[in-house]
């Protein structure tokens, strides 16, 4: 078995026992009946809206893809972008911090004749505009929003400020490395020269090379958007439409439960608070912390535990458990499916004998 297979049965381990310790820690204390009867009460168009919010918010990405490739001449079939966009989110799911998820896009990319620094710049600028968007949101709810962050949890509000934290140093970081390449690679070689002498890294495997490279890499990224201004700028946009029809999706469920106090800006931005928070911490998909913020903001507004709990399975279902699930046939058809220029003129070369 090589490290890959088991890397990816142990990750596939790790998240069914966080799953199994999620339901478990939800569900103990609750009446299943009501919680069941809630459910077979929602009427099929608030389900079916939810399921058109999921794909729109994967195939957004897919559009964001097309566009930056479209940016730099290469024709990709939005279709293919779909494909990408799928994957990533599917790998994204099932491992920690969402590490996953770019390396298999620029896997499939690569067997679609998309070279590795195009695809890892383009994929790079995409998850530095998803960041953007949550620090951009987060941040606004600080400086503006302080009436309907005081009516949150000390426990809600310490989640949401660390998020809001970790990803400012994240975009700030990453900024940092395509604004600022040359600054960057001197700053990250001399912090790694430093590991090294105090003996907390050692030069294996090319380390220092590989970096090396990989700063390249970021240099690149920093002319194509001195070269791509309005590419960012309408990317962007869209990656702030494509972020608000997942945070939507909870309000589509408040609706479906026949309630209407709160408007669609306060509960969409109350579900933009736990996807602000859970970003950056090492869980899969924020699988257990995104469920415990999610009933200890949202039991008042449903009127109870147990109705919020109803909700948590139709909202966090659709926006986490069924994005898995649809992503992930779509993942592995199109692991079948996708094959490189190699495999395929071999595949004709053996129909023509």
């Amino acid at each position: 078995m090589n490290s890959k297979v088991r890397k990816n049965i142990l990750n596939a381990l790790f998240l069914i026992a966080l799953l199994g310790i999620t339901i478990w820690v939800i569900f103990k204390d609750q009446d299943l009946g009501v919680i069941w009867k809630t459910l077979t009460g929602i009427a099929p168009v608030f389900l079916l809206s939810g399921l058109v919010l999921v794909v729109l918010y994967v195939c957004s990405e897919s559009v964001i893809i097309k566009y930056l490739l479209h940016t730099v001449q290469i024709k990709a079939p939005l279709f293919n972008c779909i494909r990408y966009s799928f994957v990533g989110f599917f790998y994204s799911c099932i491992t920690p911090s969402a590490t996953g998820g770019q390396p298999m896009q620029i896997y499939y990319m690569k067997k679609q004749n998309i070279d590795i620094p195009t695809a890892t710049i383009i994929l790079m600028l995409v998850t530095i505009e998803y960041k953007f968007v949550l620090v951009f949101v987060g941040l606004a709810l600080v400086l503006f929003g302080q009436g309907l962050v005081q009516t949150l949890t000390a426990e809600v509000q310490f989640f949401l400020y660390l998020g809001i934290a970790l990803n400012v140093f994240c975009v700030a970081f990453m900024s940092l490395l395509v604004f600022l390449p040359g600054t960057a690679k001197f700053l990250i070689l001399k912090g790694f020269d430093l590991l090294k002498k105090i003996h907390l890294m050692k030069e294996k495997n090319h380390r220092t090379e590989r970096l090396e490279n990989s700063m390249d890499i970021y240099r690149k990224a920093s002319v194509f958007l001195k070269n791509n201004k309005l590419a960012i700028f309408n990317t962007t946009l869209i990656s702030f439409v494509q972020r608000f029809f997942l945070f939507f999706i909870t309000y589509v469920v408040y609706r479906s439960f026949g309630l209407h106090a709160e408007s669609a800006v306060t509960i969409t931005i109350l579900q933009a608070v736990i996807s602000i928070s859970v970003d950056m911490l090492p869980l899969p998909g924020g699988m257990g912390i995104s469920e415990g913020l999610y009933l200890r903001i949202f039991a008042p507004i449903f009127g109870g535990m147990t109705a919020a709990t109803a909700s948590l399975l139709v909202s966090r279902g659709f926006s986490y458990y069924v994005l898995i699930i649809i992503s992930g046939i779509i993942a592995f058809i199109t692991h079948l499916t996708v094959k490189d220029d190699e495999t395929n003129q071999k595949e004709k070369e053996r129909g023509k004998s």
